[in-house]
C-alpha cells in the first residue's frame, strides 16, 4: 500500500480507503463479516475509513467503529460526515452550529473515539451561511474534536467562498473535498474542482471509482437481483443505460490485456489522477476487496490511457 497527501497539509492516507456507504449497517450486517472486512483492509496497509452520521442512520458508525476500536488510534485515519437528516427535528439536518456541534458528540459515541481526524460538510446547506459552518468547524478543531475538516459534493464556487472566509477570519481552511469520480463521472471534477484544488493545495479523497459497481461489468447483460443498482432506483435510472453499458464491455479487452478485472482497472485509472489522494471503495464479500486491493500495484501506460478516454470521454456524463 501506498500513502499519499492529502492536499497540502502533512496528513496522509491510503491510496485505497474503505467506506460505509451502503454496505456496514445496511447489506452488510453479519458482525463477524463486518469484522473480517474492516481487518482484512487494515492489514493490507488501509489506514483511512470514511464513514457518516446518515449511513444507516449510525449504524455504519456503530458497527464499524466496534471494529476499528481494536486497532491503535494513531493508526488510524477515520472519517464522518453530517448534513442530512438524522431525526424528524428541524434541527437534526444541515450545518448550522446547533447541529454540527451536536452531531460531532453522537458521532465520536457511535465510533467510540475522542476524535475524528477528518469531518466532512456531506453537502452545501444553502440555508446557513458558509461562516457559520467554517466557524462551528474551527470551534471543533481547537478544542480537539476533529483534526481537520472537508466539504463532499461542494461545487468550486462554494468551495472558493469557504476558503475565502477562512483566509479572511482566519479559519482553519477545509483540507479536502470528496467528490463522486469515476469514468463515468469526470465533466464536473476535470472542468471545476481540479483546477480550484490543484491551485489552492486541497486534496480529493473521491467516492464510487467503480460507478456503484457498473464499471466491475457485473452489469453487461442483466442487473443482478442483489446489486446496489437493483435496490436503488435512483441510481439505476442514472447509470443503466445501453452506451454506458457498451463502454464497459469495450474497457474488457483492455483489462483483459493488463492480465486485471475491470474494477481494478477503474480504480487504477482513478488513482492515476495527481490530485487524488484515495479511492473511498466499498465491499459486501472478502473476494471484492481482495480484488480491489490489487489495484494499487497496476500502472497505467499513455496508450491505454489514450484508449479508455476514447471509451469514457470527458463530455459524456449520465444526467
Amino acid at each position: 500500500m501506498r500513502y499519499r497527501r492529502v492536499g497540502d497539509s502533512g496528513l496522509k492516507v491510503s491510496e485505497l480507503s474503505l467506506g460505509g456507504w451502503t454496505t456496514f449497517g445496511d447489506s452488510v450486517t453479519d458482525p463477524q463479516l463486518t469484522r473480517d472486512l474492516i481487518t482484512l483492509a487494515y492489514e493490507n496497509g488501509i489506514n483511512f475509513f470514511d464513514i457518516a452520521d446518515s449511513y444507516a442512520r449510525g449504524g455504519a458508525e456503530r458497527a464499524m467503529g466496534a471494529v476499528l476500536k481494536e486497532f491503535p488510534r494513531h493508526t488510524l485515519v477515520i472519517s464522518s460526515k453530517l448534513y442530512w437528516p438524522i431525526s424528524d427535528d428541524i434541527n437534526d439536518r444541515g450545518l448550522s452550529r446547533k447541529h454540527i456541534m451536536e452531531s460531532i458528540d453522537r458521532s465520536l459515541r457511535n465510533i467510540g473515539t475522542d476524535y475524528l481526524d477528518i469531518y466532512f460538510c456531506h453537502r452545501y446547506d444553502a440555508e446557513t451561511p458558509v461562516e457559520e459552518t467554517a466557524r462551528a468547524m474551527d470551534d471543533l478543531i481547537r478544542r480537539g474534536k476533529i483534526l481537520y475538516w472537508g466539504t463532499s459534493e461542494w461545487t468550486d464556487q462554494q468551495l472558493q467562498e469557504a476558503l475565502d472566509i477562512c483566509d479572511d477570519y482566519g479559519l482553519y481552511r477545509p483540507i479536502v473535498e470528496q467528490p463522486q469520480y469515476n469514468l463515468i463521472h469526470r465533466r464536473r471534477i476535470e472542468e471545476s474542482i481540479l483546477p480550484l484544488v490543484e491551485e489552492e493545495g486541497i486534496g480529493l479523497v473521491v467516492w464510487s471509482p467503480l460507478a456503484s459497481g457498473l464499471l466491475t461489468g457485473k452489469y453487461d447483460d442483466a442487473t443482478p437481483e442483489d446489486s446496489r443498482l437493483a435496490q436503488k432506483d435512483w441510481l439505476a435510472q442514472n447509470l443503466l443505460k445501453d452506451d454506458l453499458r457498451d463502454a464497459v464491455r469495450q474497457l474488457k479487452p483492455i483489462a483483459n490485456d493488463l492480465g486485471v478485472t475491470r474494477a481494478q482497472l477503474a480504480i487504477a485509472w482513478t488513482l492515476h489522477q495527481p490530485a487524488v489522494s484515495s479511492a473511498i471503495t466499498g465491499a459486501t464479500k472478502i473476494s471484492q476487496l481482495e480484488d480491489t486491493l490489487k489495484a494499487v500495484e497496476i500502472e497505467l501506460d499513455e496508450d491505454v490511457l489514450e484508449h479508455i478516454d476514447e471509451l469514457f470521454p470527458v463530455e459524456r456524463e449520465p444526467a
